[in-house]
């Protein structure tokens, strides 16, 4: 059974930071594309930040500079820095892992809520 997990999530002030964390179990961790998404109310779900197998790096132009995504697969888990916290990037955020032809995984997601 594959299951991934966020965690991290919670109330920060504008400025702040938080780090989440998503850990997967039932699948070969190394192997996936992981990434973060999230979705803000009345908005569609998006692309925050990807990283390959391989170590390559991809974020959304929103975040640039102030998130940092990373894995370690020794620890299946991937984590997500995020600094310079701003109210708009108060969402759900999820963990997403992608492996073709393999199915698509998504966690269940953790609240961010960023103000004052």
């Amino acid at each position: 059974q594959v299951q991934l997990v966020e965690s991290g999530g919670g109330l920060v002030q504008p400025g702040g930071s938080l780090r989440l964390s998503c850990a997967a179990s039932g699948i070969i961790f190394s192997i996936y594309t992981m990434g973060w998404y999230r979705q803000a109310p009345g908005k569609q779900r998006e692309l925050v930040a990807a990283i390959t197998s391989g170590g390559s790096t991809n974020y959304a132009d929103s975040v640039k500079g102030r998130f940092t995504i990373s894995r370690d697969n020794a620890n299946n888990t991937m984590y997500l820095q995020m600094n310079s916290l701003k109210p708009e990037d108060t969402a759900v955020y999820y963990c997403r892992a992608e492996r073709r032809p393999y199915p698509l995984y998504w966690g269940q997601g953790t609240q961010v809520t960023v103000s004052s």
